[in-house]
């Protein structure tokens, strides 16, 4: 591949156009070492490897205005590669917005975690300081400084015509999108954050708070209450819903010293469960589909109360919701690893594929691999991931499939004064037995599409293909004609318009047993490619349980050193460049109306 982190990636507008092309085609990549087979001794046995994705499928993107506008148009700002150790991404975003930013500093400590659901989400009157040096005000939700803002200044006229973006302006601006394949948020107390601040990598990017958790209910969009304040300042809820509200957050804070309250109920749904509770059908609605996000046909009871609680204790770390987005979309993560990596001597290799396992017949392990040069490489461990396994290696492997879909959109789906929400929506099944579908939208503000546009993303686990599952969702919150049809319906000049839309299903490896593998030797290990879940729990267990099985000894992801203290058993050190030669090209710089209203997060450690 020529870019970096496989189905876990981001694109530019027209890299994405290309990763479709090349999807739809099938491409298949040619060995330049067509011999490669006369370097196996007689004493080896080889595995052979992919040499192309089979992991996307159902390909179908679809444009939702005129496209013979944009034959001619060129993508704007087009950069060239940055010199080893140069700015890009999140890291010049920070230079740029360094004149407007206070420094960075902990003034106080995070709150403990209390019964209370307030101390998990700004319940007081004051003002607190979370680890990234934002101050908000806990009533309100308006940051105090100008670091890590998560919102922006009310718009002069919030009721006003959203303007008209074509086709031919979102390929002119195509580097101002960074399009994620996976979708996912950082949970702030989540195992991603503590890997990231605990390895240092955090310093590598910046994150923005998601703003807003909503719910579709009756028909409509509607704001969830997450903190004490936001439940108390809810024109939503009756006080009696509050107060109900408030006693059931609570409970699931301290479930664990009240076994008496569910004990019967283990055996059942957390949908009954919520039932016995006394709760309104719009307090249960809430409670399962925005705040525990699990499902109503086949959640436990214990699991939606463990699912509210880690909510509930994710609120309050860096703003007013439990999560975290990273600034030029997830794509960065991979990124920012592999820069720690190359800091140290690591060498992530871009466009350079591999033909095969080279095995040891008498041994029974894997000593190298071939690549398409016909080189060989010799290591005491392999990890591969998953898409590289031929069908013959996985014919005892029973995959399941995500179905993702990515709109560029010209409004949000809650107009608020506020143009730079970055907002989760948690669709309800449309029809029973289907799976709900996780929504997020993305503003200009992350760096992730052009101004006065938004980034929507929809993930589910498959049941068909992703058009088929998630279309009928798209079409409760979008509005599909394009600009020459005629609107008849009233309510589809209010919906946010889609612009341009691609529909994929992706493979869901995870939770595969390596039982499965059983051809490989072994010292191959297997990871797999994202997960339908929201967070990234999964790849980081994993990633550690890899890790650990192959130095037992060793902590996983320590806080590395400072390169400037390492002593090399060389006489020179190994250079810099080697490890950034193929360093990602430099992202767009944020527009003035950009970075002027919205600051980047960072992740730094509690003191």
């Amino acid at each position: 591949k020529n870019y970096y982190g496989g189905n876990w990636a981001s694109f530019s507008f027209s890299g994405l156009l290309s990763w479709i092309k090349e999807k739809q085609q099938k491409t298949e990549v040619s060995d330049e070492c067509e011999d490669w087979r006369k370097l196996i001794l007689e004493n080896e046995e080889v595995i052979s490897l992919n040499n192309s994705d089979k992991t996307i499928e159902h390909v179908e993107d679809f444009c939702f205005d005129n496209q013979d506008s944009a034959e001619d148009v060129e993508e704007a700002g087009a950069l060239s590669k940055l010199p080893p150790f140069a700015t890009s991404g999140a890291e010049g975003a920070a230079q740029e917005l360094e004149k407007e930013t206070i420094p960075m500093e902990n003034t106080l400590p995070e709150k403990a975690a209390s019964s209370d659901p307030a101390s998990a989400a700004e319940g007081s009157e004051t003002e607190i300081t979370s680890e990234c040096g934002s101050s908000h005000n806990a009533a309100s939700g308006e940051p105090a400084s100008p670091i890590g803002k998560t919102e922006a200044a009310p718009s002069e006229n919030p009721a006003q015509e959203p303007k008209k973006i074509t086709y031919s302006q979102i390929v002119r601006e195509g580097r101002r999108f960074n399009i994620d394949l996976v979708s996912k948020l950082l949970y702030s107390r989540g195992l991603l954050i503590d890997l990231l601040i605990k390895s240092n990598v955090s310093r590598y990017a910046e994150f923005k708070n998601a703003t807003r958790v909503l719910a579709f209910r009756e028909g409509k969009v509607e704001q969830v209450p997450c903190s004490r304040a936001d439940v108390f300042n809810s024109k939503q809820l009756t006080m009696v819903e509050k107060r109900l509200l408030m006693k059931f957050l609570t409970f699931c804070l301290e479930y664990e010293q009240h076994p008496e309250e569910y004990q019967d109920y283990e055996s059942r749904t957390f949908a009954e469960f919520l039932g016995t509770r006394k709760l309104t059908p719009s307090l249960q609605h809430f409670i399962l589909h925005s705040i525990a996000m699990v499902s109503e046909a086949d959640c436990s009871t214990l699991d939606g109360i463990q699912a509210t609680r880690k909510f509930l204790q994710c609120l309050g770390r860096y703003g007013n919701t439990p999560f975290l987005f990273p600034l030029y979309g997830q794509g960065e993560i991979p990124q920012c690893f592999c820069r720690m990596c190359a800091v140290f001597g690591g060498i992530y290799c871009l466009r350079h594929s591999v033909q095969c396992l080279v095995v040891d017949k008498e041994s029974g392990r894997c000593k190298a691999v071939l690549d398409h040069f016909g080189q060989r490489i010799s290591a005491n461990y392999f990890v591969v991931e998953d898409s590289f396994l031929s069908e013959s290696t996985c014919e005892n492997v029973c995959y399941r499939q995500i179905s993702r879909a990515v709109l560029i959109t010209d409004q949000s789906i809650l107009k608020t004064d506020s143009e730079q929400q970055v907002s989760i929506l948690r669709m309800p099944p449309v029809e029973r037995g289907q799976p709900a579908v996780c929504v997020i939208e993305l503003c200009s503000s992350t760096m992730t599409c052009m101004k006065d546009t938004y980034l929507v993303h929809l993930t589910c686990p498959s049941t068909k293909t992703a058009r088929e599952d998630l279309e009928p969702v798209v079409q409760k919150l979008f509005n599909l004609n394009t600009e020459t049809e005629k609107e008849t319906e009233n309510e589809e000049v209010e919906k946010p318009r889609v612009l341009w839309a691609v529909y994929f299903n992706m493979r869901d490896s995870s939770g595969i047993d390596r039982s499965s593998y059983d051809r490989l030797p072994a010292n191959v290990y297997v990871c797999s490619g994202p997960d339908s879940a929201l967070g990234n729990d999964c790849a980081v267990r994993q990633a550690e349980a890899i890790f650990q099985e192959m130095f037992p000894t060793e902590e996983f992801c320590p806080l590395p050193p400072n390169p400037e203290d390492t002593v090399y058993d060389e006489e020179e050190p190994p250079s810099e460049e080697s490890g950034l030669d193929n360093a990602p090209e430099a992202k767009p710089e944020p527009s003035p109306e950009e970075g002027s209203s919205e600051g980047g997060a960072a992740v730094e450690p509690e003191q």
